[in-house]
């Protein structure tokens, strides 16, 4: 699983890889959880939450809510 620090350093070409990739990778699990041939459903718990924290970065970025936030930090 990928931090949070690290998603915030990725360019937005590398962020929408990531997510196309962890939406495969949620999309196999789901699939061998109906199967049967995967034990660990905690890990679907834990790609689904990577992929909420992807879109929640794309949605900061888009709506420029990155620089509030940074600004509210120096404020600190």
């Amino acid at each position: 699983m990928t931090r949070p620090t690290q998603l915030r350093e990725m360019t937005d070409q590398e962020l929408a890889q990531h997510l196309a990739e962890t939406r495969q990778e949620l999309f196999h699990l789901r699939f061998q959880l109906a199967l049967g041939k995967q034990d660990n459903s905690a890990r679907v718990a834990d790609v689904r939450r990577e992929v909420a924290r992807v879109l929640t970065l794309q949605t900061e970025r888009a709506s420029g809510s990155q620089a509030r936030a940074d600004k509210r930090k120096v404020a600190r």
